[in-house]
């Protein structure tokens, strides 16, 4: 019996406004909107390209997305280069967010792999990266991947 490949699907979050969720994702990633409803007690929409699931957003919660407990550490994007990284950090900039380290960084010490890291408008923090062309930064965490968020 051979084991079966696996791939991750989409990722399900949980927002504090539907419209400002929606509007963030689909203005960094371009994202199109597959299917919502944003009346009633049931409220969601899904994000998706070229008619692909990628994230499901359920107004279902309110608060900040809580770092200290068990559960998801963070959402990481991989882009087709750092060109479309360099890209995506161009966008959070004019979104107004701000980035956890400064600019693209590397995965880590020697590592070609790096990109972007920051959190959404509920506080889930996210990746953007690239395979390769993060090797001229300098890594903001030694002994550990920066993506770890230290």
């Amino acid at each position: 019996m051979s084991t079966p490949v696996l791939q991750t699907g989409h990722v399900g979050l949980n927002v504090t406004d539907l419209v400002r969720s929606t509007a963030f994702y689909r203005a960094l990633f371009g994202f199109e909107v597959l299917a919502e409803q944003t009346e009633g007690d049931q409220k969601h929409a899904l994000l998706g390209l070229d008619g692909k699931l990628m994230v499901a957003l359920w107004e279902q919660s309110d608060g900040r997305f809580a770092t200290d407990l068990p559960g998801l550490h963070h959402l990481s994007f991989q882009m087709p280069d750092i060109d479309a990284v360099r890209r995506a950090e161009k966008t959070l900039g004019e979104l107004g967010v701000e980035l956890f380290y400064d600019g693209i960084v590397p995965h880590g010490d020697g590592a070609s792999s790096g990109g972007v890291f920051f959190t959404d408008p509920d506080g889930v923090r996210l990746e953007i990266y690239a395979t390769t062309g993060a090797e001229s930064a300098k890594a903001p965490v030694q002994g550990a991947p920066t993506c770890g968020f230290f």
